[in-house]
């Protein structure tokens, strides 16, 4: 179905590839900010030109390069991946829906994660390597336009590979770690450099860390 109204942490296709809603920010025109989950790459578009998919247990998709399926009735040990799918937070946790998030600790009730989360064993899905032979494929809308990554269980970027598209002076970014909030504009590209105003310079891969690095807007859009 298509999307008119977009929440974070919404699954959704664009351009036939499965992608989460990181951010939206209603006052631009390219108001939806989508992580692809494949390769953790960063994307802008609008609501018209997204649609949803709820994930479900036996779904199998592609997580940075490598295959998970999703199981409900594992419980998850320390080092898993879970893919939050029904959040309930304490007031003192900071997790929504369908973050991934690595497990820690395991208690009775629950999980600990990696970011300091308590999450309990029904508020998520737990993230299998591999892709399970009965499972169903949720990497691309369109199975007929999928590419042979989709027949791997196990799909590993080769080190020579460049991550994602390299953004276009004018963009500006928003660092997210520290204790400072920092906006810089790309102002040069040389090579495989990427120049930001503030003296910054990053690889693509330093730049397409979600984790890190959220891009806003670009200076030159119409």
């Amino acid at each position: 179905m298509k999307l008119y109204q977009v929440r974070k942490g919404q699954f959704v296709y664009f351009n036939n590839e499965l992608h989460r809603v990181y951010s939206v920010k209603p006052v631009y025109k390219q108001s939806v900010h989508l992580v692809k989950l494949k390769d953790l790459t960063q994307h802008l578009t609008n609501a018209s030109k997204v649609e949803k998919y709820k994930p479900k247990p036996l779904d199998s998709f592609i997580f940075n390069h490598k295959t998970y399926t999703l199981h409900k009735d594992q419980k998850a040990e320390e080092g898993d991946y879970i893919l939050i799918t029904n959040p309930s937070p304490d007031y003192l946790d900071h997790y929504s829906l369908h973050e991934i998030e690595i497990v820690s600790s395991v208690e009775t009730k629950g999980v600990i994660t990696t970011k300091s989360n308590g999450v309990k064993h029904n508020e998520y899905l737990l993230m299998v390597p591999g892709r399970d032979h009965d499972s169903h494929p949720i990497d691309y809308l369109d199975k007929n336009m999928a590419d042979s990554d989709l027949m791997s269980n196990d799909s590993v970027q080769p080190a020579n590979i460049t991550q994602g598209e390299m953004p276009n002076v004018g963009d500006v970014y928003k660092k997210r770690d520290g204790d400072r909030s920092i906006e810089a504009m790309v102002v040069a590209i040389d090579g495989d450099k990427i120049i930001l105003g503030n003296n910054l310079e990053l690889s693509l891969k330093e730049l397409n860390d979600s984790e890190i690095w959220e891009f806003q807007y670009s200076l030159l859009e119409d």
